[in-house]
């Protein structure tokens, strides 16, 4: 099998909330998907997306798909996508970094191999070991009567995690915080996540005065040094997430005992491939993880449920529906989000195919169809 052809289209997803914010002052009401289509001369097609949350999140672009296709779509053409593992070395070797971009094309081959070997993608990485992902769902920041109708909303519909937006005033967050936490009901569970919004002192502020309450840290500051300082100051369980870049980044907190959790964004890690060997280590070494991506429609969704599908239920602390985030979709088919939590389907790859109608035409394209 031989790749033939490479296309990239780019979509807005609207938020279904109207306006998503987060962190300190951050807010977006569209993002921009981009997915990658690889046709072979097998006659298969497999799709990968990556969507940030709003432009310049983690320092990746809603343009660096479209850049990377093409610097590398001339030296993927007549590559065999089935060989991930040299798809991601080849990736690795014409560019450095940016693997929010070669992200995609690794969920694509990722799909292509399912599709060739007649195996769903969690099969191929470990088999199913969680049948139905716990999932979390976003409370924004919003006046903190609308943040508690939404919880609501989200536990009539079985979630039974709810990750609560703050880093913007310490003094609004505490607030926040004090007054949803204690509404949990029994096997609930809560993080406050600020998104790297808050300076040392401010996070130890809140830290403080809300120590007497049951929920997950995350995230509280930029840095993982910074993160380090307010975790030494407070009891509270630390979740990480923006600064979970790689497997160095992994092995920095396993030996320094830096988190009780950790979150996996599919594409700040590089694509399936280099997630997959970060979980893999953190699990081996007793950390939950939570399987996740910056944002996404179904294709992204598609991927994230057999991660975590792939993933042993006991450090599998939850994941998310991305496709229910917006008013749009990028694929036709999906994972399930069913009660609470999130199915992968069991045909072949990654079990979505993308919605040309709602991509439209392509933004670049490479090669030729088979």
């Amino acid at each position: 099998m031989k790749i033939t052809r490479i296309r990239v289209y780019k979509t807005p997803l609207p938020y279904v909330g109207g306006a998503y914010v987060w962190g300190a002052g951050n807010a977006i009401e569209t993002a921009i998907a981009s997915v990658v289509v690889i046709d072979t001369d097998a006659g298969l097609t497999g799709c990968g997306e990556f969507t940030p949350c709003g432009e310049n999140y983690m320092v990746a672009h809603s343009e660096g798909v479209e850049a990377l296709a093409r610097l590398v779509a001339p030296k993927l053409i007549g590559e065999d996508p089935r060989q991930v593992a040299r798809i991601e070395r080849l990736l690795d070797a014409l560019v450095q970094g940016h693997g929010y971009a070669k992200a995609p094309f690794d969920a694509a081959c990722w799909d292509l191999l399912g599709q060739a070997t007649g195996q769903p993608v969690w099969m191929l990485l470990g088999g199913k070991l969680t049948d139905g992902a716990p999932m979390y769902r976003v409370a924004p920041q919003k006046a903190t009567d609308e943040t508690i109708a939404e919880m609501e909303r989200y536990r009539s519909d079985g979630y039974r995690q709810f990750q609560i937006k703050v880093g913007g005033d310490w003094s609004t967050d505490i607030d926040r915080i004090r007054t949803t936490v204690p509404l949990l009901k029994p096997g609930e569970k809560a993080m406050a996540d600020a998104n790297q919004g808050w300076r040392v002192d401010d996070a130890i502020r809140v830290a403080r005065a809300t120590k007497d309450l049951d929920y997950i840290f995350e995230q509280p500051c930029q840095t993982y040094e910074e993160c380090q300082q307010v975790r030494r100051m407070t009891d509270l369980p630390i979740k990480l997430d923006e600064c979970v870049t790689g497997i160095h980044a992994a092995q920095r907190i396993v030996a320094d005992r830096g988190a009780e959790v950790c979150c996996l964004k599919i594409s700040n890690l590089g694509g399936l491939s280099k997630a997959r060997r970060v979980r893999d280590y953190l699990v081996d070494n007793r950390v939950p993880v939570v399987a996740e991506d910056t944002w996404g429609g179904e294709i992204t969704s598609a991927a994230l449920a057999h991660f975590a599908t792939s993933t042993p239920p006991e450090y599998l602390q939850n994941t998310t529906d991305l496709m229910n985030y917006n008013t749009r979709s990028t694929g036709v088919g999906g994972p399930e989000a069913r009660n609470g939590k999130l199915y992968a389907t069991d045909v072949p790859g990654l079990g979505v195919a993308p919605d040309f109608e709602s991509l439209g035409d392509p933004v670049a394209a490479f090669g030729v169809a088979a």
